[in-house]
């Protein structure tokens, strides 16, 4: 294996608001860089997930997104614009995060991956930022981060309320715990763009803590957030040792996580 990356002098002045006491250690800045991030989608949560990402320095980007753009997804996809309507999202999403940091390498997926490519994706990345809208596609990111050992970071969304979950495979709940059965679901429903950016980037947060090694992260818990009313809350989750994706499981996290 080669030698690891060090920081250039161009990127610790890029990053020098975020390296001191109280955030990053220069030690924590190297770990983001030589770090890969799957987000999926990149729309309203994952959009503003995977830009915080790109703005923190962390080394490689993996979105994935089908479709085209159409006008109301712009209330909220904070990568989109008008001159992209009618236009593949993940391409034009991915200019958006190269313009941002040219330090940085984006790779974009123009559809949502099935349960074998998100395998093989969980198996390239160092933490999987999950913000889909169904919970097939979630409970797939859920069980592919299981299988690879790897973190993930659960977002979700419906209309001025979100909750954000955070799973260390083998070693607290996974997603498959809290939701044993799928729930049904309307894929349209209602959001507002504000609140799908806060989550976005407190999702985007708790990836930077962990990979960076810096902080308390959200592990094994639930926070519940309702915009609407300005409350919040925060639950502590019983991993279920039935549950069938994480149930019997040895820990397989990758790398030294503080739980």
């Amino acid at each position: 294996m080669g030698a690891t990356p060090e920081l250039t002098p161009e990127e610790l002045t890029r990053y020098a608001r975020q390296i001191g006491p109280g955030v990053l250690a220069p030690e924590g800045q190297l770990r983001l860089k030589n770090s890969a991030v799957l987000v999926t989608r990149a729309g309203g949560m994952g959009g503003p997930a995977a830009l915080a990402l790109v703005m923190a320095g962390v080394g490689r980007v993996v979105i994935a997104h089908g479709g085209s753009l159409v006008l109301p997804d712009l209330n909220r996809q904070v990568l989109g614009s008008e001159v992209g309507l009618g236009k593949l999202r993940a391409p034009r999403f991915a200019e958006a995060l190269r313009a941002m940091n040219r330090h940085v390498s984006v790779e974009a997926i123009d559809h949502e991956p099935d349960d074998q490519e998100a395998r093989e994706l969980a198996r390239r990345v160092d933490l999987i930022l999950s913000s889909p809208p169904t919970f097939a596609e979630r409970l797939r990111l859920n069980r592919a981060a299981v299988e690879a050992g790897v973190p993930l970071v659960d977002a979700a969304q419906w209309g001025m309320t979100g909750t954000l979950i955070v799973v260390a495979p083998g070693r607290t709940a996974c997603l498959r715990c809290l939701y044993p059965e799928e729930p049904e679901f309307d894929e349209l429903f209602p959001v507002i763009g504000a609140v799908s950016s806060a989550l976005g980037a407190l999702a985007a947060l708790e990836a930077i803590k962990i990979l960076s090694g810096t902080g308390a992260a959200l592990f094994g818990r639930l926070w519940m957030i309702d915009a609407y009313r300005g409350r919040t809350s925060i639950v502590q989750l019983q991993r279920d040792p039935n549950c069938p994706c994480c149930g019997g499981r040895a820990a397989t996290l990758q790398g030294e996580i503080s739980l």
